[in-house]
């Protein structure tokens, strides 16, 4: 199936930019956003849509923010489903989380390979697995959950199924909605090497760093 190479849904133009459209600009704390606009894409996009997109937002910073998994262990969800489904968008953003949580890229490298490469202890190996499985098969096979059980409470398992879904959803939207990767951005590619050539570094998620935007390159 091919990828759409330009916008299917563009971003909002600025003359439909209303206070309901700005509030999904600002949404993130992203300096001047109410009356810049937002640098990123897809918050351009889903502004075309602002109740839609107030509700996905609120929806998405739990499992960006604030959900029980420990930073490390929802960077190795979001990545591993980031390959599995290719979502170039999502890869090139939390390769940079991934770093900033603790992952190594060879950490990073052996998440997109797995069950090769690195060795992972049986938390991050359950996690993973089940990873797979709801990719394939729609469900956490009985042995995979009575490993990740012994490691996780039912609040942190719930998070775990949904935050994959969600990150699933959020690829699905990506591609079938055409939108790119920032213009700016000194993208990474699943091979983990960057458009520049340099070596991916960690960027930052909303309000964690003053200059939070900046460390994203655009």
């Amino acid at each position: 199936m091919s990828v759409p190479n330009e916008y299917r849904i563009p971003k909002l133009p600025r003359e439909e930019w209303t206070d309901e459209a700005r509030e999904v600009f600002a949404f993130w704390g992203e300096p001047n956003a109410w009356d810049e606009g937002s640098k990123t894409n897809i918050i351009m996009v889903l502004a075309q849509h602002p109740k839609l997109a107030m509700v996905y937002s609120q929806w998405g910073k739990h499992f960006l923010m604030e959900n029980s998994l420990n930073t490390r262990q929802q960077e190795i969800v979001i990545l591993r489903i980031a390959y599995l489904v290719r979502s170039e968008y999502e890869w090139h953003n939390h390769v940079g989380y991934g770093v900033n949580a603790g992952l190594t890229l060879d950490q990073i490298a052996a998440i997109r390979d797995f069950p090769n490469g690195a060795t992972f202890n049986e938390e991050e190996t359950a996690l993973l697995r089940a990873c797979d499985e709801l990719k394939a098969n729609n469900n956490v096979s009985d042995e995979t959950w009575a490993s990740l059980s012994q490691h996780f409470t039912r609040h942190q398992l719930m998070d775990l199924v949904f935050m994959a879904g969600h990150y699933l959803m959020t690829s699905w939207a990506l591609k079938a909605f055409g939108v790119p990767l920032e213009g700016g951005a000194d993208a990474i590619g699943f091979d983990l090497a960057t458009k520049s050539g340099s070596t991916p570094g960690a960027t930052y998620k909303p309000g964690e760093t003053e200059d939070w935007i900046a460390t994203r390159g655009y």
